[in-house]
């Protein structure tokens, strides 16, 4: 698989280029300085989602110093199609608490499946990373919010 993955859109009148990594394997994943950073679970599996509060959160704070400064972090939930009402399902308000916690600037969920609520993510994922040229950018004290 070819990385990164390259989308270049124009937001607020200025050109960009995203580059997004798949970073699920070990290899390299220090090496990439981000400007934006997403931490995804499933909603399916409750084991993803503690995962991502007890490993991948602090791996994140680990490797990248900067997070605690000015790189915004968001918590999206994938499979929302496949959410069910049965033992172990991660419903909304749930993730949206973990993301708060974990002080997060963003929580969302979509479906790759369904295609829904995709685009409002990206479009989230874009004016948060553009905002990361500014000092508005990054950690907010006042929380995050959900799409």
């Amino acid at each position: 698989m070819d990385q990164p993955f390259i989308f270049n859109i124009s937001m607020y009148n200025r050109p960009y280029r995203f580059e997004f990594y798949d970073t699920a394997s070990p290899e390299n994943y220090t090496l990439v300085r981000p400007d934006f950073i997403i931490l995804c679970y499933d909603v399916t599996d409750r084991r993803s989602l503690l995962n991502l509060q007890h490993v991948w959160r602090k791996d994140v704070t680990r490797h990248y110093k900067r997070v605690d400064e000015d790189v915004p972090l968001m918590v999206l939930g994938l499979k929302r199609d496949a959410r069910v009402e049965e033992e172990g399902v991660i419903y909304p308000q749930e993730g949206y608490k973990v993301a708060q916690e974990m002080r997060c600037d963003r929580y969302g969920e979509c479906s790759a499946i369904t295609g829904e609520l995709v685009h409002e993510v990206f479009e989230d994922i874009a004016r948060m990373a553009a905002k990361t040229t500014t000092e508005a950018g990054g950690l907010s004290a006042g929380g995050c919010v959900m799409m």
